[in-house]
């Protein structure tokens, strides 16, 4: 009868013991540093060129463009970016000066210049686009209106959502 217990006691020990979590290979328990450059957090583990992709309005081009002209090691860590290297990045950022084939925002409708935008004045820009589109009653303005493909794409197979009938459906009846 003892056994048994003993068994019993094995069996329960199992059960509560919390199993070791196994990690993935190459994964380490590091805590994650993160370096805040024109508002958006970027991973400290991330190379400057990599890192900067991260900022909206910031392409792989760009990033690029951007340590060259600043002179920065494109794979230099973020976390080892130094405080002064990084003010640099900030304060080259809003007055960049781009060639025209490089700026996100080649016309502008209302002063017909160019510029480049980033963060939240991209997000903006093109929120204001949107709604000027609509109240002109402009087929771009339409679509977006709609939900719909702005770009001619095709609505036969993607571009569903549950709330738009949208395709085929069967009859919900008997046989017909």
């Amino acid at each position: 009868m003892a056994a048994g217990n003993k068994t019993k006691e094995k069996a329960f020990e199992k059960a509560t013991t919390p199993k070791p979590v196994s990690k993935r290979p190459g994964e380490e328990d590091r805590s994650e540093t993160l370096v805040r450059i024109m508002g958006y957090d970027i991973a400290g583990s991330r190379p400057l060129y990599v890192g900067l992709t991260r900022i909206k309005g910031i392409s792989w081009s760009l990033a690029n463009f951007i340590c060259f002209k600043l002179k920065l090691d494109r794979m230099k860590k973020i976390v080892e970016l130094s405080k002064d290297e990084i003010k640099q990045i900030e304060t080259y950022l809003p007055k960049m000066e781009l060639p025209l084939f490089m700026r996100n925002r080649a016309t502008d409708p209302e002063t017909g210049e160019s510029g480049h935008f980033l963060g939240v004045d991209l997000e903006m820009k093109r929120d204001f686009d949107i709604k000027r589109l609509k109240e002109m009653k402009a087929y771009r303005g339409a679509r977006h209106a709609a939900k719909q493909p702005v770009r001619g794409q095709r609505t036969r197979s993607h571009f569903r959502k549950k709330s738009m009938a949208a395709g085929m459906k069967k009859k919900k009846g008997g046989s017909a």
